[in-house]
């Protein structure tokens, strides 16, 4: 006996399996998500013409904003822009504290900068609470062109 009723269930919970489940997810054990870290800059866009104050302000994705004083924390930390400079070549030590290198250590996520006229590189890096940086690197970088 061929049961008519049952196969359009099975099809409909198939099918919204398969649109509600990403094709590239990755499940660690116990079939947990594997979680994404990334940091990105919101503001300003890349290639893009600005005046001073230029306000630049970053989005976290799997990891949260606090500040330093609340000390290492697993997957908090806080920003910090290099200005016109490369990643630390040693992840492993903190970030130092420059003019090309400026620590939000209060747990903001914008910071107005004023930059000589001209283009200019701004790269995010997110740090734990001693300043240093997660390893892979949590780091975004766009370029702008300060107006006079």
């Amino acid at each position: 006996m061929k049961h008519k009723n049952l196969n359009p269930y099975i099809g409909k919970w198939f099918m919204a399996f398969l649109f509600l489940t990403p094709a590239s997810s990755s499940f660690a054990d116990y079939g947990a998500p594997i979680q994404y870290k990334a940091v990105d800059i919101v503001r300003p866009a890349n290639n893009s013409s600005v005046t001073n104050p230029v306000k630049v302000c970053m989005e976290p994705f799997g990891v949260w904003v606090e500040p330093a004083k609340n000390g290492i924390n697993e997957n908090k930390g806080h920003h910090h822009l290099l200005i016109d400079v490369d990643l630390p070549s040693d992840l492993s030590k903190p970030i130092e504290k420059d003019e090309n290198h400026i620590h939000m250590e209060d747990g903001s996520a914008c910071k107005d900068l004023t930059l000589s006229p001209g283009k200019h590189t701004i790269t995010t890096l997110f740090a734990q609470g001693n300043h240093v940086p997660y390893n892979p690197p949590l780091s975004a970088t766009i370029t702008v062109h300060v107006k006079k």
